[in-house]
């Protein structure tokens, strides 16, 4: 009898601290979230554009209140948080205007940048408007700029960063691929050049990869979280083209920046 009350009793005590074990974790994670100093850096895809909802005081940079770096802040409730990105930056813009509120106790830092020194909106124009071989033809530019120019001015923005905040776990997030081939799209670009605008991205994603691990960040890539959800899909995370708000075309939708970013950037924070 004796033995069995010690069996129950030792039961009782091991059920009650793996309860309270598991009860300590996540408290211990809101704790950690809410210590961190947060600051989010790069283009539209980080702004939020085409999600809508932008902060009035942002102006032009448009930033969303359902972009995925105030999602991950509203979640998370960190110790403090500055939203710099801005939509159209280039890798210049963020050197000279978004690292204001970076210091040695900055914990974490997010960035989508390098599309628009690519020329992506350019890319897009002249495939929506002019001929195939036209398209094709300025999207082999693009390559070529990002074979050439691109990987140098990304070192002068993840140097500037690390310079800046030393100690920050640093997030290189990447961009979709905008097209799902061979989908309901019956109409507008081929799918020659639907592939090879995907085929871009992912060139694009795999220099930015290699120069954030170079510099010791961590590279998210988003291509697995929109894939389901691209343009043609059916289900589009993605606007189109949009003919009345411009701006907003090929540019990731509300549930884009929750369901395509949001994920990604938060498993690597």
């Amino acid at each position: 009898m004796k033995l069995s009350r010690l069996a129950a009793l030792s039961s009782s005590l091991l059920l009650a601290a793996t309860a309270a074990l598991m009860g300590a974790a996540p408290a211990s994670a809101a704790s950690e979230a809410a210590s961190t100093d947060y600051v989010a850096l790069g283009d539209s895809y980080s702004s939020g554009v085409g999600a809508g909802s932008y902060d009035s005081a942002s102006g032009n940079c448009k930033r969303s209140t359902k972009a995925y770096p105030r999602l991950w802040a509203a979640a998370h409730s960190p110790s403090t948080f500055a939203f710099t990105a801005c939509s159209g930056a280039r890798t210049g813009d963020v050197t000279a205007s978004q690292l204001g509120p970076l210091n040695t106790g900055t914990d974490l830092v997010s960035i989508t940048i390098g599309g628009n020194d690519a020329g992506f909106s350019d890319v897009m124009t002249t495939c929506v408007l002019q001929s195939e071989s036209s398209c094709l033809s300025r999207i082999n530019q693009a390559r070529a700029y990002v074979d050439t120019t691109l990987p140098g001015k990304l070192d002068q923005v993840y140097s500037a960063i690390r310079g800046k905040a030393p100690a920050a776990r640093v997030v290189v997030l990447g961009y979709p691929r905008f097209y799902k081939l061979n989908g309901t799209c019956t109409a507008g670009l081929s799918e020659t050049e639907r592939k090879a605008i995907n085929d871009a991205s992912d060139y694009l994603n795999n220099a930015t990869a290699k120069r954030a691990a170079d510099h010791g960040f961590t590279f998210a890539s988003v291509v697995g979280s929109f894939t389901g959800h691209e343009i043609c899909s059916g289900s589009a995370w993605l606007h189109s083209v949009n003919w009345l708000n411009i701006g907003d075309s090929y540019h990731p939708t509300a549930a884009g920046q929750s369901g395509g970013y949001l994920p990604p950037f938060s498993s690597a924070a």
